[in-house]
């Protein structure tokens, strides 16, 4: 999880230090604050670090952008695959 919160933290510019990113903390709206095109950045950057396909018409990405939990085990079980 640190690893992915880093690489959000620098991905967006964030002047939030990625330690202080709480792993059940929303990204999106109230917790981080991030908006759909923050997500989008994200997205981008996960697909090119670890190669997965994330796609924008995805039905679970309400559940994957969740939070930093639910996007770094969304990344976990891509990459066992």
């Amino acid at each position: 999880m640190r690893e992915v919160a880093e690489l959000v933290v620098s991905s967006l510019n964030l002047e939030t230090a990625a330690a202080d990113i709480q792993p059940d903390d929303p990204l999106y709206g109230d917790g981080l604050g991030l908006d759909s095109i923050d997500i989008l950045e994200i997205a981008l950057v996960v697909s090119k670090r670890y190669g997965l396909q994330l796609r924008a018409d995805h039905e679970d990405n309400t559940v994957i952008f969740q939070s930093l939990r639910s996007l770094s085990n969304h990344i976990a079980l891509q990459r066992t695959k």
